[in-house]
């Protein structure tokens, strides 16, 4: 907000950007203004962010699991496609999750089981343990 110009509109505040959310009084003597705002988490948003920040971490480490490079860009898509999801407003796509899910766990499935190799020290175990956070994280 800032002060009136001397050439403006003498009727009010001039506002240079976006003023959501805010309370203002103008030419009162006193004013009294409450406010409330109910910030309660969406049912299930709390599982949400935990499969987000797994996804964000499982991200970080796939390239060094091992894959060939198609299947390595087929689960980042995947993995994007579920922060999608995460990160959207209103309710997710169950149908568009539960896919990305699916095909991320596929991807990871031959790193889990030692059909491929995998690059980094650990990578047939962080395998193992990305896809069982995947199953139950929704």
């Amino acid at each position: 907000m800032s002060d009136q110009r001397q050439d403006a509109d003498r009727s009010g505040p001039v506002f240079h950007g976006a003023v959501s959310g805010a309370q203002f009084a103008w030419g009162n003597e006193t004013v009294t203004q409450n406010q409330q705002n109910n910030t309660a988490p969406a049912p299930g948003s709390e599982a949400l962010a935990a499969l987000a920040a797994l996804v964000t971490d499982l991200l970080r480490q796939l390239p060094g699991a091992g894959l060939p490079d198609r299947d390595r860009e087929d689960a980042e898509a995947a993995a994007q496609d579920v922060l999608a999801e995460a990160a959207g407003t209103g309710e997710p796509d169950q149908g568009r999750l539960r896919r990305a899910l699916a095909a991320l766990k596929g991807a990871l499935a031959p790193v889990a089981t030692g059909v491929v190799a995998g690059t980094a020290v650990g990578a047939q175990e962080w395998a193992r343990t990305a896809i069982e956070g995947l199953t139950s994280a929704v």
